[in-house]
């Protein structure tokens, strides 16, 4: 009897889901639809919990009719951990093996997909201006949540975590000193303004959005995870067509491209920080190819 009503209840909240998240996207169009689901209804049940529900049926009227709700509800979705320079060991292997390359661009346009509260984008920009590359730099950074592309915008750095970061900043290759980047604002650092001019924040979603440009690297890390087959499947088709031709994809370290539709369009370029180069084959006349032939 007791395995009975579990497996009723998990039903449910099943329906329930569903029922949620169809009419987000009906209302909102934000489609959480093909999520894993597992994190997906750990999260919306502690959003149901801290908005003093009884059930997840509940908050559908709830996240409908008030849409302060529905950014809270976004907020306890979207995951926004992210810290400046992280994962040190990718930031010198982009800095000491793809950024050569892009040395020899005339211009060079980077997208940060998933951007969360904008770190990743800061890290970049310091790095490509340390590397002499900022002047012909455009960096887009994009999410889907608008409360951190506000966060992104005001380009602020608790100064409870400059320690942490600047230890990050000098383990990634940093050969300055993290504050020459920063000024001091009362509780936060802030990013100085030479930097933020070249990066474009904006909100993006990966699942219903078209590519807005093409681009020689693309940064989508830790954002697939979450993400079913299909879903992935559809991402990657979006992350493929706004990559130019011999571009880098460079994906979080539990995340890869096997199996996925576009698995034989690259090749693996790093495989312990899962970076990948975009291959061409002989039936295709991509755009942007002749910008490639400028550089040699």
């Amino acid at each position: 009897m007791g395995c009975d009503v579990m497996n009723n209840n998990s039903q449910l909240e099943t329906i329930e889901m569903n029922l949620l998240f169809d009419a987000i996207y009906r209302k909102y169009h934000y489609d959480f639809r093909n999520y894993s689901q597992a994190s997906l209804k750990r999260r919306t049940k502690r959003f149901v919990k801290n908005e003093g529900l009884n059930s997840i049926a509940e908050a559908i009227p709830k996240v409908l009719y008030d849409s302060a709700s529905m950014i809270r509800l976004l907020n306890e979705i979207s995951v926004t951990v992210t810290s400046l320079f992280r994962d040190t060991e990718f930031w010198q292997t982009i800095r000491h093996t793809i950024v050569p390359t892009l040395q020899t661009y005339p211009s060079c346009r980077i997208w940060c997909a998933g951007c969360a509260t904008g770190e990743e984008a800061y890290s970049m920009a310091i790095m490509l201006y340390e590397c002499g590359l900022w002047e012909r730099t455009r960096i887009y950074a994009t999410d889907i949540n608008p409360v951190a592309i506000e966060q992104c915008n005001a380009a602020r750095i608790p100064l409870t975590d400059i320690e942490e970061y600047n230890k990050n900043y000098h383990c990634a290759g940093g050969n300055a000193a993290l504050s020459d980047y920063v000024t001091i604002d009362g509780e936060y650092a802030a990013l100085k303004p030479f930097l933020r001019d070249k990066i474009v924040f904006s909100q993006h979603n990966l699942v219903t959005d078209e590519s807005f440009n093409e681009f020689h690297i693309i940064l989508c890390r830790n954002v697939l995870i979450y993400f079913n087959n299909e879903l992935k499947d559809r991402v990657h088709n979006l992350l493929h067509n706004s990559l130019c031709p011999f571009g880098f994809l460079a994906l979080g370290k539990k995340e890869s491209l096997t199996s996925t539709t576009h698995e034989k369009s690259y090749t693996c370029f790093s495989n312990t920080h899962k970076i990948y180069k975009k291959t061409i084959t002989s039936n295709q006349t991509p755009q942007g190819f002749d910008e490639i032939l400028l550089r040699r």
